[in-house]
């Protein structure tokens, strides 16, 4: 087994290294890094990244590589784990998901070594991570005070994708495109497999969202022969090809009836729009039959704002959920 080199240091089979790679400093000339967390196992077998932390508000995917680093759980017999728990540290410490410069760090891949900040954080991790691994997780959650139900997102009509959605095993696996100059584009053309995990919502601790990351990054480790041994699926995997948000007509006040993860049907009542003053009140139906796998907490909304995303009901199973 060679050594993996990350910033031009060496790890060698059986070894835990913290690494920093060096982005930039602040304006006081505060050095900022990004840490990565390697361990190797003592035997060959693939690479898994963990990355979380890509937008700075986004603090269930921190916590979910936390507990799985202070757990020990990436301590795996077989092949390495890359952990990097935040990736936007300018983000985190000013509660967004942009860094300084208002740009996007998902929006600015492969990135540029001189470029803007969120390009010179891109640019580490294309040219310093993607190159070293074989799969990789991607943690996030929903953001503007949205909730997203436990689920993966992943291009479907690659095969090696479905492969590890099914072996994730979140209540819902979601066909979706790439974003432009993201992760997981820059990834997929030099040939790496991505998954999304979305749980939860932006600077708000979801429980259920982060056992559900954990539990599913040990059956894909599990899965890819890294561990001997992961917890069996609370709940059956779906996977959505299409979905679509449920918008307001009016502005107002948005009261749902309805939680996360539910299902329901067209025309069902989902919740209410009402004014601060007690003379309006608007019933909100479904406009179609499926899934809740998003929905907006926010109960002060303007027309057109998305209320509930809705997975539609042209789902079927892909393996790995609880039996009938």
């Amino acid at each position: 087994m060679r050594d993996i080199v990350i910033a031009e240091q060496h790890v060698r089979p059986g070894e835990f290294k913290e690494i920093n790679i060096n982005i930039a400093r602040l304006p006081s000339r505060t050095q900022i890094d990004t840490p990565v967390y390697v361990y190797r196992g003592l035997e060959d077998g693939p690479t898994l990244a963990l990355t979380a932390g890509m937008h700075g508000d986004e603090i269930n995917g921190m916590e979910i590589v936390r507990r799985i680093i202070d757990t020990g759980l990436h301590h795996v017999k077989r092949g390495t784990v890359l952990c990097m728990p935040v990736i936007n540290v300018y983000g985190f410490l000013n509660y967004s998901r942009e860094v300084p410069d208002g740009k996007d760090i998902n929006r600015s891949f492969p990135g540029s070594k001189g470029g803007s900040l969120a390009s010179r954080v891109a640019y580490h991790i294309t040219h310093d991570i993607i190159p070293c691994i074989d799969y990789g997780i991607d943690f996030h959650t929903g953001g503007a005070m949205r909730t997203n139900y436990p689920q993966v997102r992943c291009v479907m009509a690659e095969a090696k994708n479905v492969e590890l959605a099914a072996a994730f095993c979140a209540p819902f696996t979601i066909d979706s495109p790439f974003r432009p100059h993201s992760l997981r584009q820059t990834a997929a053309k030099k040939g790496k497999n991505i998954i999304v995990y979305e749980g939860g919502e932006s600077i708000r601790f979801d429980q259920h969202a982060i056992e559900e990351g954990i539990n599913g990054t040990l059956r894909l480790m599990n899965h890819l022969k890294m561990i001997d041994w992961a917890p069996e699926p609370k709940e059956e995997n779906r996977i959505v090809w299409n979905s679509s948000w449920a918008r307001a007509r009016t502005a107002g006040l948005f009261q749902p009836t309805i939680k996360c993860g539910d299902y329901i049907e067209k025309g069902q009542l989902v919740g209410t729009l009402t004014d601060p003053f007690g003379e309006f009140k608007e019933k909100v139906k479904s406009p179609s039959t499926g899934y809740v796998v998003g929905l907006n907490n926010n109960p002060v909304v303007n027309a057109g704002d998305a209320l509930l995303h809705i997975g539609m009901d042209n789902f079927c199973k892909i393996g790995g959920g609880m039996e009938d």
